[in-house]
């Protein structure tokens, strides 16, 4: 099987427009100052930064619970407004729980929704790209209501290697893959299924920096308000205007960044930097429905985090304690690499350290 050639290490400086005039890539809006100088744009940020954005969620947003996409319009519309260019192509249908799964034969197709999600319609219009949503099936037609569903990480690796080529023209793009806004928390144990982070891992073994975005539904998790995915994308937005204009874009690692529930009116508190805890917030249970039977229901459930069950945290700075019982935004490097005591390098070192700094002393509060 030939790969698509791993593209270089992306770092994003700001240029002139006459720099980037022949490379299709826009530069940085400016207004005049005072003086009549050129100066940034602070209401448009991300000005020419060419996103793809994707899910384990799918792009479908039509349940009441809000829990299939609808994160993924929001996240959108605040990039959009920050000045970026945003591609989004996302599963079909759900697919949470996939991690780094593919897909290894048959074909996949674009749908896409019958028209916009309402009250969405008009976001992002006037990109150079056009900033369509595209939902990707396994089908040899168009995709229908029930058609099978691409994984989080077959979305990202068909964007890089030729499906953001042919339907938004981006030949050597994007310069940043964000993924979610998940329905739900991705933290501890539970990180290694997460559709969201494979999705955003999928990125960097393509050598693309990503971010991968997950917010805390209501208190009993089961709905995901609107709230918390707008609060999420408001700060998700800024947060990453600031990593651009710090040059900490990376591709040796995602970002995970988790925000807590906001949806009672009560404020995020400030990104904290984070390590993926060992505990279990989830717990599968497989039950049989008759003894010595061969069916067996799959029964996800929530942990009960006793002193001396297996889902007890015993990391002391993990991200799940952070956000979920601190309410912090948590902010938490992710590598593709799962060597156990693999050494970063002294490069690597000091592109965390910096980030650590960025995130605890500089970043956006909400």
């Amino acid at each position: 099987m030939t790969l698509a050639p791993r593209r270089r290490r992306t770092l994003l400086v700001l240029a002139t427009t006459a720099a980037l005039a022949g490379t299709g890539v826009a530069a940085s809006a400016t207004v005049p100052a005072a003086d009549g100088s050129p100066r940034p744009d602070r209401s448009r940020p991300l000005a020419g930064l060419r996103v793809l954005l994707s899910n384990d969620d799918s792009m479908q947003a039509v349940k009441p619970s809000n829990s299939d996409g609808l994160g993924l319009y929001e996240i959108r519309k605040a990039l959009c407004e920050a000045g970026a260019d945003v591609v989004a192509i996302a599963p079909w249908q759900v697919q949470s729980g996939k991690g780094t799964a593919v897909t290894n034969g048959g074909t996949l197709s674009l749908g896409t929704r019958p028209q916009p999600r309402a009250g969405y319609e008009k976001d992002c219009s006037g990109t150079r790209s056009g900033s369509p949503v595209y939902g990707v099936c396994l089908a040899t037609g168009p995709c229908g209501q029930d058609s099978p569903s691409a994984t989080p990480a077959d979305t990202v690796k068909f964007a890089l290697r030729g499906g953001l080529a042919a339907k938004a023209g981006w030949k050597n793009g994007p310069d940043l893959v964000v993924t979610g806004i998940n329905s739900g928390p991705n933290v501890s144990a539970q990180v290694n299924d997460s559709g969201t982070v494979g999705a955003a891992v999928a990125a960097i073994d393509e050598g693309v920096p990503a971010v991968a975005l997950s917010s805390s539904g209501d208190a009993s998790q089961l709905d995901f308000p609107v709230a918390n995915y707008r609060a999420h994308a408001r700060f998700a937005a800024g947060f990453i205007a600031g990593l651009r204009e710090r040059d900490l874009f990376t591709d040796r690692f995602a970002l995970k960044v988790d925000y807590p529930d906001v949806s009672a009116g009560q404020k995020a508190k400030p990104p904290v930097w984070t390590s993926i805890g060992h505990g279990k917030k989830v717990w599968h249970a497989y039950e049989a429905r008759t003894p010595g039977g061969d069916l067996f229901d799959i029964v996800p459930g929530v942990c009960d985090d006793e002193p001396t069950s297996d889902c007890t945290e015993t990391v002391k700075n993990a991200d799940s304690t952070a956000l979920l019982d601190r309410g912090h935004i948590s902010v938490a490097p992710v590598t593709a690499d799962r060597t156990y005591g693999v050494r970063t390098s002294s490069a690597g070192q000091l592109e965390l350290a910096r980030l650590e700094r960025y995130v605890e002393r500089e970043a956006p509060r909400s």
